[in-house]
């Protein structure tokens, strides 16, 4: 919008200004009432993002009865795909007037219950909560009044709203972006279990998906397990996939930590990405553009992701009773040096 006023004190009149709109349209979006259109709401929010505008949480906190915080539940922050969500998260939530408190789960059921309960307890407005380890039916697992957005890839049958990865349909379109660029032996490296349901079981029902849909026959001995969906999991693989013999000419990696793993797992055995091996990842975290190759892979719109999550938190804030209900982002195969 081109008006920087960063430099002095932003009020809501100057927000109002910069948009085009009234105070009180201004006021209706920070406190997310309905009535506003989404044309109207986004060139609000930009104004607000552009302008540095800050709410005053406290005194909405005296009028409401809120805290004006949101609470960030994800298995591990130190991984680059949580902490590009987190900053994303809490981007969008300044922008309607909410700070965000972030705990780390462990991926497991324990903590991811403690989550809710600290959440609860510590009377943050509402939870976005990264599930990973709890089961949907855990009894310990109750919708309640309490505002809570899932993310991850469960199936919570619409008890909660759900923002979902397009993990088999990005995956499923990984595994025939190969075979389109010559590769009929393509092997994944993936997490150890395909019980349940998780980010590991769908990414490889998405990539046999894809062989099927090209006409290939699924080879189990092209699935290389990792015990840790880490760097070091996926260098170990790579090594495991080369010295076995067998014959590939194409890799879909669980994760981009996983494929950086697998690019020096592959090095290490003088194997060249792509002259001999094409690979591609999932996620398109910031550094797959700055490899060597440049990584292909699966990106997922995180910001689209992180910002359902916020509108969903922020509307069941406002009306806990409205019906919960299952989003899933959008993507697109971003091809780089790693398959050409």
């Amino acid at each position: 919008m081109g008006q920087d006023l960063r430099s002095g004190m932003v009020t809501m009149g100057d927000v109002a200004k910069l948009s085009g709109v009234s105070k009180m349209t201004v006021s209706n979006v920070i406190n997310d009432r309905a009535g506003v259109s989404d044309e109207v709401r986004r060139r609000v929010l930009e104004a607000i993002r552009e302008s540095g505008y800050r709410v005053n949480v406290s005194a909405r906190t005296l009028r409401s009865g809120r805290t004006g915080v949101i609470g960030l539940a994800v298995p591990e922050i130190d991984r680059p795909y949580f902490g590009q969500l987190a900053a994303h998260v809490i981007d969008e939530a300044r922008g309607r007037g909410f700070h965000v408190a972030i705990e780390q789960t462990g991926a497991a059921a324990a903590g991811e219950i403690d989550a809710i309960s600290h959440s609860s307890t510590l009377q943050f407005d509402g939870l976005i909560l990264s599930a990973v380890g709890i089961d949907p039916q855990d009894s310990r697992l109750t919708g309640g009044d309490y505002p809570i957005v899932m993310l991850g890839e469960q199936d919570f049958a619409a008890r909660f709203d759900h923002v979902a990865m397009p993990n088999e349909e990005g995956a499923k379109a990984a595994t025939t972006h190969l075979i389109d660029r010559g590769c009929r032996r393509i092997a994944m490296v993936t997490g150890e279990s395909l019980d349940g349901v998780n980010v590991v079981t769908r990414r490889y029902r998405g990539y046999l998906a894809g062989l099927s849909e090209r006409g290939l026959a699924p080879d189990p001995a092209l699935r290389f397990a990792v015990s840790g969906m880490t760097l070091e999991g996926g260098r170990e693989a790579a090594h495991r996939l080369v010295d076995s013999g067998l014959e590939v000419d194409g890799v879909v990696a669980v994760s981009d930590t996983v494929a950086q793993g697998v690019f020096r797992g592959l090095a290490d055995r003088g194997v060249r990405v792509p002259d001999d091996i094409r690979l591609v990842g999932y996620d398109d975290i910031p550094e797959a553009a700055y490899m060597v190759p440049s990584l292909s892979t699966v990106a997922p719109d995180h910001r689209w992701m992180a910002a359902k999550a916020v509108e969903l938190v922020t509307a069941r804030i406002q009306d806990p009773s409205r019906p919960a209900g299952e989003h899933t982002a959008p993507f697109e195969l971003v091809v780089r040096e790693s398959t050409r």
